[in-house]
């Protein structure tokens, strides 16, 4: 990749520095009667009044602060808050914030991931996702409960280091895409409900309590907050996409929606210099805020929770809570996901209910992102336990990985999947003791013998230990996913551009099935048994083996049989 200049993301919110060379703080605040920027330095703290503008906004332009220097905002004399739109908060989401110069970065590490990004461009993966770096109480955490949204997470390294970190992964050819928060603010750290309640709504209700305000009196400032957010990370720190996360809880009822606002946003600002991806969490299956790859107020893909849902109730034979809603069918409901998206395009759901859904049978295979473990399926389970652990029979384990890896919808791969870690990741945070009590109290009701999440020791277990990929186990499965991802980049990848959806074909006792894609005058197959005992292929078996998982061309199949857990794949080519 290109080396790319470094810019200031100017936004109306934040600590800003100024042609001047003097910084401009802005804080919206209609709650306020009075704002001061209290400055820290050796001397002492110094307080500088902003002056009240029209509209609920206080600024200051002042040569007494420069990058390096920590502030608080005090309120009508009385509480020190951090900035909001902090760009870093280095003593944590209490602490004080401190301006950044973003044109100036020196090259270093952020949580060691840069340590880890030859491993990944040798896999063959093209793009490094994170969960959210904004900044949450604590040193440790998932990242979901962010309250400075602008300011990465202080235990994680510095802003710079952050930068250091995407101008090496783009060094070793890989994008680098950031999960982002826009349905919520965490619990611990967040002052905005004193000072600009109007951020929040009582209009709509989400799992953590009033909904952020993108569609109420006083919410343009709101959305703009969050619109700027992406665009900073996109601009300032060069990062490739973004990940919205949870879209199903950012309630707006006005046009447009606030994602097709921030989507066209972040392609108007980056113009053809550069391709974003955007992606999404949705559980509605909600088809608006999908389109072609780079249009203009549209994501480019949706994670897709059907697609994993069939594959582990297929996987484990588990079919409790959400997983019900897949155990009475799970081949001809992977059948249709892997061909058309969604599982469920409106059907009733038992688990939520109502129907869920929409058609999605018009959009690109690339409009769906398919997974079989992310940090949220693995971290539902009361003990975080991976598929590598509660699997008994690797031929299941491998024969869904081909299934993943090859199909033409983008795969995911969860850290350390790639070499079958048995490491657990359940979900644990840092919060203050008696939220942590809380919450503790919470999980075990809802996940009755979780781990406790506060616990440094839930933190430590979740950390992969890269020595056990010597042992011949985790380096065979690394081995495995080098080579379907090596055979995805030779033979799938130059047909994703031509490939629509896709038509299904199932066995009478639906243990086996056949999908196919159409790419010009080639026809992409894949026939999968996906069960234990073995069953009748259906469908054509004509074209090239490029993988099959008993070995030579004629893996899998003893005469019209498939074998267990067997997956096949065939290019056809026309006359």
């Amino acid at each position: 990749m290109q080396p790319q200049i470094r810019r200031q993301h100017h936004m109306p919110f934040g600590a800003q520095l100024t042609a001047a060379g003097e910084v401009r703080f802005r804080l919206w605040a209609p709650a306020a009667r009075q704002v001061d920027v209290i400055l820290y330095d050796s001397g002492g703290t110094q307080p500088l009044a902003m002056r009240s503008l029209p509209g609920g906004w206080f600024e200051l332009e002042t040569g007494a602060a420069r990058p390096g220097s920590r502030y608080r905002l005090r309120l009508d004399g009385v509480r020190e808050v951090a900035d909001p739109a902090s760009r870093c908060n280095p003593e944590g989401v209490h602490g004080p914030s401190e301006v950044i110069d973003p044109c100036a970065f020196a090259e270093g590490t952020f949580a060691g991931v840069a340590a880890r990004l030859e491993h990944l461009a040798r896999l063959g993966v093209t793009a490094v996702e994170l969960m959210p770096v904004a900044a949450f109480p604590g040193t440790r955490g998932w990242g979901y409960d962010g309250v400075l949204p602008y300011a990465p997470q202080g235990s994680y390294g510095t802003p710079q280091e952050l930068k250091a970190l995407i101008a090496s992964a783009h060094r070793h050819g890989l994008a680098m895409l950031l999960d982002v928060v826009y349905n919520h603010f965490g619990p611990e750290g967040n002052y905005l409900h004193w000072y600009a309640p109007q951020f929040f709504t009582e209009r709509h209700v989400t799992p953590w309590g009033p909904a952020i305000n993108f569609d109420g009196p006083d919410s343009a400032t709101v959305r703009e907050f969050f619109i700027h957010n992406a665009l900073y990370w996109l601009e300032e720190y060069h990062f490739d996409g973004l990940r919205l996360d949870a879209i199903h809880a950012v309630h707006d009822e006005s046009e447009p929606h606030i994602v097709n606002q921030i989507a066209r946003a972040a392609r108007a600002a980056e113009g053809r210099s550069r391709t974003i991806y955007l992606t999404l969490e949705n559980l509605d299956n909600a088809v608006r805020f999908l389109g072609a790859a780079g249009a203009a107020a549209t994501c480019d893909a949706q994670w897709n929770d059907d697609a994993h849902h069939c594959l582990h109730v297929l996987l484990s034979g588990e079919s409790g809570g959400y997983y019900a809603d897949y155990a009475r069918q799970p081949q001809a409901l992977l059948c249709r996901a892997l061909a058309q998206g969604f599982a469920y395009q409106g059907e009733p759901s038992g688990y939520l209910g109502r129907p869920r859904g929409e058609s999605s049978a018009h959009l690109p295979p690339s409009a769906f992102v398919n997974f079989l473990q992310n940090h949220d399926q693995i971290g539902n389970r009361a003990r975080g336990e991976r598929l590598s652990a509660l699997l008994p029979d690797e031929a299941a384990l491998r024969a869904a990985a081909a299934v993943l890896l090859l199909a033409p919808a983008p795969p995911l791969l969860f850290m350390g999947e790639e070499w079958a870690a048995t490491e657990p990741f359940p979900w644990f945070c840092d919060f203050e003791p008696q939220l942590a009590a809380r919450v503790r109290a919470h999980r075990n009701r809802e996940l009755p013998g979780s781990a406790d999440p506060a616990a440094a020791s839930t933190y430590a277990c979740a950390r992969l230990d890269w020595r056990r990929l010597e042992e011949p186990r985790h380096a065979q499965a690394l081995q495995y996913h080098r080579r379907l991802l090596a055979i995805r980049r030779r033979e799938i990848a130059p047909l994703l551009a031509r490939l629509r959806a896709g038509s299904c074909t199932r066995s009478a006792d639906g243990a086996a099935f056949t999908v196919e894609w159409a790419a010009g005058e080639q026809l992409l197959r894949l026939s999968a048994n996906l069960s234990a005992t073995a069953a009748p292929r259906v469908g054509s078996a004509a074209g090239r083996v490029i993988f099959a998982t008993q070995g030579d061309a004629g893996a899998g199949l003893a005469g019209e049989q498939l074998a267990p857990w067997s997956v096949l794949w065939l290019l056809e080519s026309g006359a």
